[in-house]
C-alpha cells in the first residue's frame, strides 16, 4: 500500500506562551517517528496554510490561530483527515470546552458563563458565595497571563471582567476555586499512553498559577481512573492528542479545570511523541479503509 504524505501544520509561536521549543519539540519528534515508518511530513506554518492551503489529504495539526482553525474546518468538511480535528480544537476554547463538559456530566468545577459587559449580580447572585474563584477569557486559550486570573473578591471580579471587556474580551468563564493537589496530565485517546505529575515539584508552568494551591500532600487517587475521566473528555470535545490539569480535592475526588488539544508533553516527550506517531498512523489506516468503500 502507497504510503500517503502528511502535512504539518506547526502552532504559531504567539500561541506557544512560554513554551514556544517545548511546542515545537513535541510536534517534530512526532514528525520523525512518522518518517521512520516510512511516510513523508511536510512542514508547514499557520501562516503558509492559512494563505496558501496544502495539497495533501491529511493533516497533523497543532494550529490554533482562529482564520486557520475555519480553513481546517473547510479541508476536513471535503473529506480530508486532521489529527485533532478542528472541531476539536474548537471545542477547546474555553466557553465551549466548559459548556460540553458541564453537559456531559465529566467532573469540573462550578462554573458561570457571562458576557464581560454585563452586571456580575446578573449571573452571581449578591448572597452567593463563589470567592475566591478564578476568572478565564472565554473565547479563546490563555496567551497573556490576565487570560486566567485568580480573584479573592467580588470587587476583584468585577474589575478584572471590566479589564476584559476593554480589551475587546467579550465574554469570560468564572471557576470555583478548588482545594487540594493540582495534577498536570498528558494523554493520546485511543492508546494507553497516560502520563501525570505535580507541576509545581517540577516547576512546570506558563504564567505561574501553580503557585495558588501550592506544595501538592499527595492526596491518594487512581490514576486509571483520573484516565478514564481524561478519555472522556477527549470524546466529549473530538480531540485526540490531549493534556490538561486536575485537582485532587481532599476527599480524593477529580475534577478537571482544564484541557487543551496537543499540548508540549515535556516530561514525557519520546514516549509520547511515538504513541501520537502510532496513532497517527494508526487515524491513516482507519481514513483509507473507508476512502475506499466509498
Amino acid at each position: 500500500m502507497k504510503l500517503v504524505s502528511i502535512a504539518g501544520i506547526q502552532r504559531a509561536t504567539v500561541y506557544s506562551p512560554n513554551h514556544v521549543g517545548n511546542d515545537a519539540a513535541i510536534f517534530s519528534a512526532t514528525a520523525r517517528w512518522l518518517e521512520k515508518a516510512g511516510y513523508q511530513v511536510n512542514m508547514y506554518t499557520e501562516q503558509e496554510f492559512l494563505s496558501n492551503g496544502i495539497e495533501e489529504k491529511v493533516a497533523m495539526t497543532m494550529l490554533r490561530n482562529l482564520q486557520s482553525m475555519k480553513k481546517l474546518q473547510d479541508f476536513e468538511s471535503k473529506g480530508c483527515l486532521a489529527i485533532n480535528s478542528a472541531f476539536g480544537i474548537e471545542n477547546c476554547t474555553r466557553e465551549k470546552m466548559t459548556r460540553l463538559l458541564m453537559e456531559h456530566e465529566v467532573p469540573h468545577p462550578k462554573s458561570y458563563i457571562m458576557n464581560t459587559h454585563d452586571d456580575v449580580s446578573d449571573y452571581i447572585p449578591e448572597g452567593e458565595s463563589f470567592m475566591p474563584c478564578w476568572v478565564k477569557r472565554g473565547d479563546f486559550h490563555a496567551i497573556h497571563r490576565e487570560d486566567v486570573s485568580y480573584v479573592r473578591t467580588r470587587e476583584e471580579l468585577i474589575g478584572l471582567l471590566s479589564e476584559y471587556a476593554l480589551r475587546g474580551i467579550q465574554r469570560a468563564v468564572v471557576n470555583e476555586h478548588l482545594k487540594g493537589d493540582l495534577v498536570k496530565f498528558y494523554g493520546v485517546a485511543g492508546t494507553n499512553f497516560f502520563h501525570w505529575f505535580y507541576p509545581f515539584n517540577e516547576n512546570h508552568s506558563k504564567f505561574g498559577h501553580e503557585a495558588i494551591n501550592g506544595h501538592p500532600k499527595g492526596i491518594p487517587f487512581r490514576a486509571d481512573e483520573l484516565q478514564d475521566i481524561c478519555n472522556r473528555a477527549a470524546d466529549v470535545l473530538k480531540v485526540v492528542v490531549y493534556g490538561g490539569d486536575c485537582i485532587v480535592s481532599p476527599d480524593g475526588e477529580m475534577r478537571i479545570i482544564d484541557f487543551n488539544d496537543w499540548p508540549s508533553f515535556a516530561p514525557c516527550r519520546e514516549e509520547a511523541s511515538r504513541e501520537i506517531a502510532n496513532r497517527v498512523i494508526q487515524m491513516i489506516d482507519e481514513y483509507r479503509k473507508k476512502k475506499k468503500k466509498t
